[in-house]
């Protein structure tokens, strides 16, 4: 367990781009690619554990969502920012977006939180018609 924050500073982090670069190689100087600038699920999930122990209980699970979001390809991460958006899905699509969260990419908080949107928005009239 990491003891300190930011997390770059704990001697037991032992960080990583998602290219498996170690952080302290990735310089602005370079070489680098895109995954030597891209986060990883464990840095994410390490970042939520310091939040939910210092009492941030909401950054902690935003934390996690996003460590879940990590194996979710950039284009289905659009779709879902588009169908987030008011009047833009069913709750229909909405539900089939959450199971397919839940089932092709193990994002359960996802899903749950997809889910209780459209509850909400359903609630709220914020929905498309089926």
């Amino acid at each position: 367990m990491m003891n300190s924050y930011p997390l770059k500073d704990d001697p037991e982090a032992h960080l990583r781009a998602a290219s498996g670069r170690p952080l302290e190689d990735v310089t602005l100087d370079g070489p680098f690619e895109i995954g030597d600038l891209t986060i990883r699920a464990d840095t994410l999930q390490a970042q939520a554990e310091v939040a939910r122990r210092e009492g941030y209980s909401q950054l902690a699970e935003n934390l996690s969502r996003a460590a879940e979001l990590t194996r979710v390809p950039d284009a289905l991460l659009l779709r879902i920012y588009t169908l987030l958006r008011p009047k833009r899905a069913s709750y229909t699509e909405l539900g089939d977006l959450a199971d397919r969260l839940e089932q092709e990419y193990q994002a359960a908080d996802n899903a749950r939180f997809i889910r209780e949107a459209a509850k909400i928005y359903r609630a709220r009239g914020l929905l498309r018609p089926e």
